[in-house]
This record gives C-alpha cells, sequence and structure tokens, in this order.
C-alpha cells in the first residue's frame, strides 16, 4: 500500500462495499456515451480475474477513508497486464488522481512481473486517451483518424526492465507468472 496525506491506496476485491461508487459512476458513464448495453461492459470479465491468484488486481484510492480514484489490471497473456475500471469520482476529477492510479497499477504491474501493460479505451472517451498519452502509453491506433472509424482505442507500455531486474535481484528469481 501506498499512501500520501489523507490518500491511500488499497487492495481490495470487487465485492468490498466501497468499490460499488466505481462500478456505479463507470456503468453510468459507459451508458451516456454508447448506450443502455454500455453496461455489459462492467460484467464482461469475472471478478475473480481482478485478484492475484489470477493475476489481476483492483485498487481504490481514498481520500480520508472515502474512494475517490481506482483502477484494475487482469492478466492479458504471461507477460501483459490489461488495464480495466480507470475511475475517478465525479466529485474528484481534474486533480490528477487518474495519474496516481495509473501509476500505482503500473507498480503494482511490475512487482507482479508483467513486463507490458495492454489497454483500450473507447472512441467516445477523449479524456481516456488523453490520460494514456500523457502517462506514456503508445497508440496501436492511426491518432489522425476518426476514432468513431476504429472502435476501441488500443494502447500499449512496456514497462522499465530495471525494475524488474531490481526485483529478480531482491528476491534471488525472476517472476512465476
Amino acid at each position: 500500500m501506498t499512501s500520501a496525506p489523507e490518500l491511500t491506496f488499497i487492495h481490495v476485491p470487487v465485492s468490498d462495499p466501497r468499490v460499488e461508487p466505481l462500478l456505479r459512476e463507470l456503468g453510468h458513464e459507459y451508458s451516456t456515451r454508447y448506450g443502455k448495453d454500455a453496461h455489459a461492459e462492467i460484467s464482461r470479465y469475472p471478478d475473480e480475474e481482478f485478484t492475484e491468484p489470477y493475476g489481476g488486481l483492483l485498487l481504490l484510492l481514498l481520500e480520508r477513508g472515502e474512494p475517490v480514484a481506482g483502477g484494475a489490471f487482469r492478466r492479458y497473456d504471461a507477460t501483459t497486464a490489461e488495464l480495466k475500471r480507470i475511475w475517478t469520482h465525479s466529485a474528484h476529477r481534474r486533480r490528477g488522481l487518474a495519474r496516481h492510479v495509473i501509476a500505482e497499477l503500473e507498480r503494482e504491474a511490475v512487482a507482479r512481473g508483467y513486463r507490458r501493460i495492454h489497454l483500450t479505451t473507447g472512441p467516445r472517451q477523449p479524456e481516456a486517451r488523453g490520460l494514456y498519452l500523457a502517462t506514456g502509453y503508445t497508440p496501436l491506433f492511426d491518432t489522425e483518424a476518426d476514432p468513431e472509424t476504429i472502435g476501441p482505442l488500443p494502447f500499449e507500455k512496456h514497462l522499465p526492465a530495471e525494475a524488474r531486474t531490481a526485483r529478480t535481484a531482491r528476491t534471488g528469481k525472476a517472476a512465476d507468472l
């Protein structure tokens, strides 16, 4: 866990009641931008894919004990984590919290031996597209094309080798993925 004054990251299962605002607000955002069937995106993956035994993680950023942001990753393949459910509470946007969530998810992915992160965002989410570009993700699509003609916008980021090397030096072994 990582903390700053009044901000603390916690790892939680999807069933934790503090995750409910994340799921509710993401469902509302998706439905507003993509229609009623967008709620299916939230339930596309089984909850256990966001747990450590399955190579995943769900974390929340708490401010004075209340969830203000969060995100998750799941195993995409043996060396790649896939970011999902990146969220900032509607009352706490424009504070840079999503950047903190991304950085913490990256740290956790490295700690679990992942070498790469993959993610997609919808074509009607320019804020997310901007966030991923600003945090060093490489777009795997033509950034000049109309996003509506592409569909989900894929990104990737290769995680720093020195972090993995440092972990191997500390533990004496490579990640067991």
